[in-house]
């Protein structure tokens, strides 16, 4: 639904695994013997830049420095530091770290060295060793050393449960070499470890070991308001706590020149203004308060794009950038930690009451498809009826799986007209019976009366109403409160709700802020959410964090649904461990159908497309990247544009 455009604070759990085949070349070291030099690492085929790259070929290298380009947040904001997984970081703090090794944007998983020079590993990628370049050095002139590497790795996964989750294979790290760095892990042939390691974001171990301007002991684990110092392209300037920030070009970065850099990052300034909400932001938007608006609610996409500066061409909207990415989950999120939910038949049957038909053609225009897999728009997910190879892997695990996907087509149950509604209803009411849950009439207040029964509660008399209400063997009623963040969302429950009443269920709707919102997520105090589970192009290691059983009592953890299953489990290793692509792609298929038939989501919809809008005062690269629009890094400020921009202002 709808949700403005802006950069997470925290980028990790976005890639994942399979085989390496790096552009690489050998040379010899007389500290280290014959090691191969890799300059990038795929985890999906062979790396397309080679060591006579300039830049990549979605930027424009010639694009001018300068300009402002301003976005939006929603909510607010209480902390600079990132990596801590208290308190709510602003937008953007990622600009202000470089990381070990740069993600391409029109490949897929696949990453080039940028703070080091090279990077190798033996065959059974027990460890990684990285060089660091001669030159790289943090915003206040320290040089990057391997001290600030091996710091940030202890430090990240002592601070964020999520960082200790996803690195959890790193042993240790240690100096191996001038400028060298080599981390050990706690299992052989694991063939993603050395790439999430090249996603490690560095600190400066100087600033951290240091005190604040109140001289208390800065750490890396507590929030903070004081700028950070990074080694990244942007550094932080103005900040009016939870209204708005901004991030100011490094004129001298270390790395502007490097292939990685070159034609991006071209604006002097980024400013992020906060709102209470996306409709508010969108007013905002129109108003020329910001610049770049991505639009996720289908309604306002179709009816609220009529304004004055639409029409004067000032503001420009697209509908045809197609991206390449994986679509991942959205659902609504069944919190299985509630006894009320531990039960697969209930949660099949609330998972029939969902009409998407009705939503997609009333709601969303017919804008959005209907989501069939966790790893939507991929290779990676199931479809049909299961392989051989699957039905082979899946018969040993079968006592903790739904038996049906070993056998059955998934699919989404359909509310085909009136009919296909009760039938589903049907259908969901033996499930519950089966389950133990039974209908019974009870008399409730009639909160929806009209004038007559008004009048009879004036005088004191109670109108009579009867309702459904499911209740189990100890008469508990079946109650749900669906917590969410974004007001959009409210009308799709809403009719989701119209169905589940007729089941008996009792269904409510809380709607919060950000703040409280994260913190029941992080807390896994909820009924059910709407969450989305982003996937790459090569899953591995945060699929333990998404459906670990370890994880499941983490607080802050992404697996929201809280699974402990011995199946899932030995799925995931079966996908870190994988030897090649082939079975990469069979047993992840696998795991989609047992998360699928175990109904621990209903699948929401997806969009085959990005619908944005943007003031038109912006240069853009005439070729687009394949895994993201590039807005923030590789747009630049056009001063002939902002001029027409401005003229065509004052003829309106």
């Amino acid at each position: 639904m709808k949700k403005t455009f802006s950069i997470p604070a925290v980028a990790i759990l976005l890639f994942s695994t399979l085989t390496f085949h790096s552009i690489a070349f050998a040379q010899s070291e007389a500290e280290s013997g014959e090691v191969t030099k890799h300059i990038s690492l795929s985890l999906t085929g062979t790396a397309k830049y080679g060591v006579d790259t300039k830049h990549f070929d979605y930027v424009n290298s010639a694009a001018p420095k300068g300009g402002v380009m301003a976005l939006s947040g929603i909510g607010t904001f209480d902390n600079l530091n990132p990596f801590t997984i208290k308190g709510n970081p602003g937008a953007g703090l990622q600009l202000t770290y470089d990381q070990l090794m740069a993600r391409s944007l029109d490949e897929g998983s696949t990453q080039y060295c940028h703070l080091c020079e090279w990077v190798s590993y033996p065959d059974d990628f027990s460890s990684v060793t990285f060089k660091l370049r001669d030159g790289p050095k943090f915003h206040d002139g320290e040089p990057i050393k391997p001290e600030d590497v091996i710091f940030s790795m202890e430090a990240l996964k002592a601070a964020n449960p999520r960082y200790g989750q996803y690195y959890k294979n790193v042993t240790r790290a240690e100096k191996t070499g001038e400028r060298q760095v080599t981390f050990y892990f706690d299992a052989k042939n694991n063939r993603e470890l050395p790439f999430i390691v090249g996603e490690l974001y560095i600190l400066p171990k100087h600033y951290w070991a240091g005190k604040t301007k109140k001289g208390e002991p800065r750490s890396v684990s507590k929030t903070t308001l004081e700028p950070p110092l990074g080694s990244g392209p942007y550094k932080i300037g103005k900040v009016s706590t939870g209204k708005r920030m901004s991030f100011e070009r490094v004129a001298d970065y270390w790395g502007k020149d490097l292939y990685t850099m070159v034609g991006q990052n071209n604006f002097d300034t980024l400013k992020f203004e906060y709102f209470l909400d996306s409709s508010v932001a969108f007013e905002a938007f129109k108003a020329d308060t910001f610049d770049f608006y991505r639009e996720n609610s289908s309604i306002n996409w179709a009816r609220n794009y009529e304004f004055n500066a639409i029409k004067q061409g000032r503001v420009l909207k697209r509908d045809d950038i197609v991206l390449k990415n994986p679509q991942g989950m959205q659902g609504f999120v069944f919190n299985t930690r509630l006894a009320k939910f531990s039960d697969v038949r209930v949660r099949e049957a609330l998972s029939r009451a969902f009409n998407f038909e009705w939503a997609g053609k009333n709601l969303f225009y017919n804008q959005y498809k209907r989501t069939t897999s966790f790893f939507e728009n991929s290779e990676l997910a199931s479809s049909g009826a299961p392989s051989a190879q699957e039905i082979a892997l899946l018969t040993p695990l079968k006592a903790d799986i739904p038996v049906n996907a070993l056998s059955d087509v998934y699919e989404p149950f359909k509310h085909e007209g009136p009919q296909g509604t009760r039938k589903q209803l049907r259908a969901a009411r033996k499930l519950l019976t089966e389950a133990g849950w039974t209908i019974v009439k009870e008399p409730v207040e009639d909160k929806d009366c009209g004038v007559f029964c008004k009048l009879m509660l004036a005088i004191g008399l109670k109108s009579k109403k009867e309702a459904n209400v499911l209740r189990n063997k100890q008469g508990q009623a079946l109650e749900i409160e669906f917590l969410i963040v974004a007001p959009a969302f409210q009308r799709v429950i809403q009719a989701y709700i119209k169905n589940l009443t007729q089941l008996g269920v009792q269904a409510s709707i809380r709607l919060v802020d950000p703040p409280q919102y994260q913190k029941r997520l992080e807390n896994f105090e909820f009924d059910m959410i709407i969450a989305s589970f982003g996937q790459s192009e090569s899953p591995g290691n945060e699929q333990r964090f998404y459906w670990g059983s370890k994880s499941a009592d983490t607080p802050g953890s992404r697996n929201y649904i809280g699974i402990k299953n011995k199946a899932i489990d030995a799925l995931i290793d079966k996908i870190i461990f994988a030897k090649d692509r082939d079975e990469l792609v069979m047993v992840t298929r696998a795991l989609d159908r047992v998360l699928l038939f175990n109904h621990f989501v209903v699948p929401n919809w997806h969009t085959a497309y990005e619908r944005i809008a943007y003031w038109d005062r912006f240069g853009q690269p005439k070729v687009q990247a394949s895994r993201a629009i590039g807005a923030l890094t590789t747009w630049w400020y056009d001063k002939e544009k902002a001029a027409r921009v401005d003229e065509k202002r004052g003829k309106k």
